[in-house]
């Protein structure tokens, strides 16, 4: 996994530029893997990135009401559902939300949330290394891990400069 840019935007960053490029990424990715980047799964994925902040399948469906007709919840959840199939969004469980992801890996990568209590905003960073110990930790007690999601909560480093 490549983890090109911060695991947090800076506050003045060039957000349209960055949505851009996610957009970029999702249709290569597509591209890449033989599947179909329909309007609709490209609505929910725009309506992901108007800002780094996870948003429940509700929140997106309100987001899309604004610029064309209100899907229907299963509507959105198939096409979050492809997304997620696909690297391109991750469930932040804690949440019960998603959030766009731009990276280039896999969706066997194994990472970790960040998560801002102050501004809401949510960070991802590799985690293999922690993923591996807990998987261990749990086969030593003899359980088969299906699935990890390492979730923190704290305070981004932009909010801790502005308090």
């Amino acid at each position: 996994m490549t983890q090109a840019k911060p695991a947090f935007p800076a506050p003045d960053h060039d957000h349209s530029q960055c949505a851009s490029a996610a957009i970029s990424h999702a249709e290569r990715v597509c591209v890449d893997r033989g599947q179909k980047f329909t309007p609709i799964r490209r609505q929910v994925l725009q309506a992901l990135l108007s800002n780094h902040k996870p948003l429940g399948a509700y929140e997106i469906i309100e987001e899309l009401a604004g610029s064309m007709a209100r899907p229907a919840p299963i509507t959105v959840y198939r096409a979050l559902d492809f997304l997620m199939e696909n690297g391109l969004v991750h469930r932040i469980e804690s949440r019960n939300a998603f959030l766009a992801c731009a990276h280039n890996h896999d969706t066997s990568s194994v990472v970790a949330f960040l998560i801002c209590d102050r501004c809401g905003s949510v960070g991802e960073m590799p985690a293999a290394g922690l993923a591996k110990s807990f998987s261990e930790a749990a086969q030593g007690a003899g359980f088969a891990p299906k699935l990890s999601v390492v979730e923190i909560t704290g305070t981004c480093a932009h909010c801790q400069r502005s308090a």
